[in-house]
């Protein structure tokens, strides 16, 4: 199995669409593949279940799980009916076991829904998807690298969702979203992940204006700055081209 933190340069910049785009790209390319994302903010409630948008179109985008990949013990009973050919729909709860209500910061959001925002509990959904064995897990953080879960004060050091994806030595993998500033974000970006002494896999360039001044010259400028390579090509508004998501795939897998 293969794992990967996804993170950007900023908030929407595109990480939830670039993470199903890989996820659907994968089972195309006979892999199954999963989307875990641990914290969301802004949710509302639906049938009884706090629901958020990324993580639902997460959930969409996820390989159905078949009979022999379900683990009875975890869950199990949860799961959707299904088809024995279609297989089983993972539980929403699963994909975002943090869903809070506000649409804010999430360490804002979590002090006053009072929820913890803690590592065992974010380490704990990814062993329960790690239990159906999937051959491509992708875990999308929220905002951009360096997220507080917790503020602290003179006694006590800040949290960062990082920091999580540092105890579980996570490579990396960076949207960048294609407008102007992106230069800046993007380097801090990676010189940050490099700096907590972590794989950063490759970026992808996400073009979420579809009118950035000079594109192809901001794309080569970031190309010829970052050792790493570039996966994918999002075009604004359009389905990316599946040979490129094969060969991202290809790389990462």
């Amino acid at each position: 199995m293969k794992q990967y933190f996804i993170t950007g340069t900023d908030t929407e910049v595109g990480k939830t669409y670039v993470t199903c785009q890989l996820l659907k790209a994968a089972q195309k390319a006979s892999l199954t593949s999963i989307g875990y994302k641990p914290i969301a903010a802004g949710c509302e409630q639906v049938n009884g279940e706090w629901v958020n948008d990324d993580a639902l179109n997460i959930q969409k985008a996820c390989s159905k799980i078949r009979e022999n990949k379900a683990i009875k013990a975890i869950d199990n009973y949860e799961l959707k009916n299904a088809s024995e050919e279609s297989g089983q729909t993972l539980p929403l709860h699963q994909i975002n076991p943090i869903a809070l209500r506000p649409p804010i910061a999430p360490h804002i959001a979590a002090l006053e829904e009072g929820v913890a925002l803690s590592f065992e509990k974010i380490a704990q959904g990814l062993d329960k998807l790690h239990a159906y064995q999937p051959d491509l897990l992708l875990m999308e953080g929220a905002g951009g690298w360096r997220l507080p879960l917790i503020v602290g004060d003179e006694y006590t050091p800040t949290y960062y969702l990082s920091d999580v994806v540092k105890a579980l030595n996570m490579e990396v993998i960076f949207v960048v979203g294609m407008r102007l500033g992106c230069l800046n974000h993007a380097l801090l970006t990676a010189e940050a992940i490099r700096a907590d002494g972590l794989n950063i896999k490759g970026w992808v360039a996400n073009d979420i204006t579809g009118n950035m001044t000079r594109y192809q010259e901001n794309l080569h400028s970031l190309k010829a700055m970052l050792p790493e390579p570039l996966l994918a090509e999002i075009p604004y508004q359009r389905e990316p081209d599946e040979e490129a998501l094969f060969a991202a795939i290809k790389q990462i897998s």
